[in-house]
């Protein structure tokens, strides 16, 4: 969790200058900060999009261009107030937003930011050849905005309102990222495997992200427009699009203040560029953009993380206060404000059917008619030689990666065709055989994305902060499962920073979160030292003994054979054998073919 008075820090400042700023600057620098701050909200969209959601969008300068189009055209043709055209403007922009996403959103890789391009022209050649809109001359005469009975007209009485939006606009993101949703937008950078195992709808955050970039660009353009009190289709080009997401990359894209100070650099450098230049080089044309160009790839190569992490380390805030959690490890009580939790199987009653399950990857058979059940309060094991389709299997029950034919039944559901999501629904929670963390974030923020389903405030309460007493909550258990894993001394450090086996750790912590009836394990031992391993087998014993069931991969055979009930072996995706523990240990054909063989 973010320690407001770390925002403090810098927030107090910033509001001072901004309150004197019109009152002692020149009326030129006036109206390049009221631009400034306009292209800040338009990149304060792409820091969630790009540097939080992963999401790369060349195209916001069209959004842009969407609420200013609508408010002129409402506000000289309709004579509608320019307060009305706002949430009008919102409203056309949300259903282009949301349209474009349900079809851009499903490109990966190259093919997202591409598409983006292709509306983005799409839509700026649109306000030009609409001769409605003015075509490429663009609507004039647009009315000022009003507040009571005093018009705002100079820019010195433009800029208060502007930055006024713009620190709502900051102050909302910010608490949206340190929020439930905010903590499942950040997942999506860990790509939508692990998001949705956690019960992550991805799509939707998908578009919702999208969507919330395109209103703040909306909201800028509206401002704009009555700015100006002029549109054409110009500042809305494709050009301006890559500036916007220049700014975010050279402030620091997955930082809010970067935004900001992107927005600042930019704008004043390109000033000072198409000032100086001419003079320097003896001639005119369009060299800034040359020297952007350069400038972008010295910060990628130096400051990859752009330059507001400089500020930071130039003039640190004080220093986060680490509120330690109420221990709760000796005791194994639930935390002072516990979640809801779901009703336990009765002990020994079915959890998971598997039957008949087949995977394969074109002419590779995975896996080939396998078939078991794990019972509540029952540590089932599942062991085999390297490629014998164990994290396989484990993808084909949770509904990472389907299975080709075979059924699957949880908790008397079948679910072969659910998604993972869905899934995690019904109980089920699941580690990775390759660890899969958002590096950059705490361990409690990593852990407390597998509670995800066990809130429910949206985005709208997250922004108004209308969700801190869920969230507490939802750290409480977070706290509670790190500290039963043995790594309530990590609480606060970045997952990315813990060696491997207590990343692994990490993973089973966020599974437990989830308030699981079923355990998927993939390699949880890998990288544990010996006191570690007889931990974390103490800890399974105590979750069998809650009546959870454990489907359990490992190779380390002393830690399966004194933790499981039963054992299956599989080798080159066939079930080889199932039985106790001792049964398995000395079966002629697990010896052979997976323990080496005897004399």
């Amino acid at each position: 969790m973010k320690d407001s008075t770390r925002a403090a820090a810098y927030l107090l400042p910033f509001v001072a200058a901004l309150a004197v700023a019109p009152l002692l600057l020149p009326e030129f620098y006036v109206t390049l900060l009221n631009y400034i701050g306009l292209y800040a909200i338009v990149a304060l969209g792409l820091v969630m999009l790009t540097g939080v959601g992963g999401l790369t969008s060349f195209g916001q300068a069209a959004f842009v261009g969407l609420g200013a189009y609508t408010s002129a055209y409402l506000t000289t043709v309709h004579g509608l107030s320019p307060w009305l055209t706002l949430p009008a403007g919102l409203l056309v922009t949300a259903v282009v937003a949301v349209s474009l996403g349900l079809v851009t959103l499903r490109l990966s890789g190259h093919f997202l930011p591409l598409g983006t391009i292709a509306w983005g022209i799409s839509l700026y050649y649109l306000f030009g050849n609409l001769e409605v809109l003015g075509g490429h001359t663009g609507i004039s005469g647009i009315p000022p905005l009003q507040i009571l009975d005093r018009e705002i007209k100079s820019g010195r009485e433009f800029f208060y309102l502007i930055w006024a939006v713009l620190l709502v606009v900051v102050l909302g993101t910010r608490n949206l990222l340190d929020s439930r949703e905010g903590r499942a937008i950040r997942a999506l950078r860990g790509g939508s495997l692990m998001a949705e195992a956690m019960g992550v709808d991805t799509p939707r955050a998908k578009i919702v992200i999208f969507t919330v970039a395109a209103l703040y660009a909306s909201v800028s353009g509206w401002l704009y427009a009555h700015l100006q009190r002029f549109v054409n289709p110009t500042p809305f080009s494709l050009t301006q699009g890559i500036e916007y997401l220049f700014m975010a990359v050279v402030g620091g894209v997955a930082h809010v203040w970067g935004a900001i100070v992107g927005a600042g650099l930019i704008t004043i450098l390109k000033q000072w560029l198409q000032d100086w230049l001419p003079i320097v080089l003896g001639q005119s044309g369009n060299f800034e953009v040359i020297v952007f160009g350069l400038l972008m790839i010295f910060v990628l190569h130096r400051a990859r993380d752009g330059v507001w992490p400089i500020v930071t380390r130039l003039f640190p805030p004080p220093a986060r206060r680490r509120s330690a959690p109420t221990s709760v490890a000796e005791t194994e009580s639930p935390p002072r404000l516990p979640l809801a939790r779901r009703p336990r199987p009765e002990s020994g009653s079915l959890l998971l059917e598997v039957t008949r399950a087949s995977k394969r990857f074109g002419g590779l058979v995975a896996n080939d008619n396998v078939s078991f059940t794990v019972r509540a309060g029952e540590v089932m094991a599942l062991i085999g030689p390297n490629g014998a389709g164990k994290s396989t299997m484990f993808n084909g029950i949770s509904g990472v990666d389907p299975l080709t034919s075979g059924g699957v039944s949880f908790r008397g559901q079948r679910v072969e065709s659910l998604p993972a999501r869905d899934i995690a629904r019904l109980g089920m929670s699941r580690t990775f055989q390759h660890v899969r963390l958002l590096t950059g974030m705490s361990v409690i923020e990593n852990v407390a994305i597998g509670a995800h389903l066990r809130g429910e405030k949206g985005f709208l309460a997250a922004a108004c902060r209308a969700d801190r007493a869920e969230e507490a909550r939802l750290f409480d258990e977070a706290a509670w499962q790190i500290e039963r894993c043995g790594l309530a001394e990590q609480m606060h450090d970045a997952a990315g920073s813990l060696p491997l086996g207590k990343q692994r750790l990490v993973e089973i912590a966020r599974a437990l979160a989830a308030d699981p009836c079923l355990l998927l394990l993939d390699e949880p031992a890998a990288g544990l030292r010996y006191l570690e391993k007889q931990a974390l087998a103490d800890l399974l014993r105590r979750l069998r003994a809650e009546g959870i069931g454990i489907l359990l991969v490992e190779h380390d055979m002393d830690f399966v054979m004194g933790l499981a009930d039963r054992v299956l072996v599989m080798e080159f995706g066939r079930q080889l054998a199932t039985g106790l523990p001792a049964e398995i240990q000395r079966n002629p054909a697990v010896v052979e073919a997976y323990l080496g063989g005897v004399e």
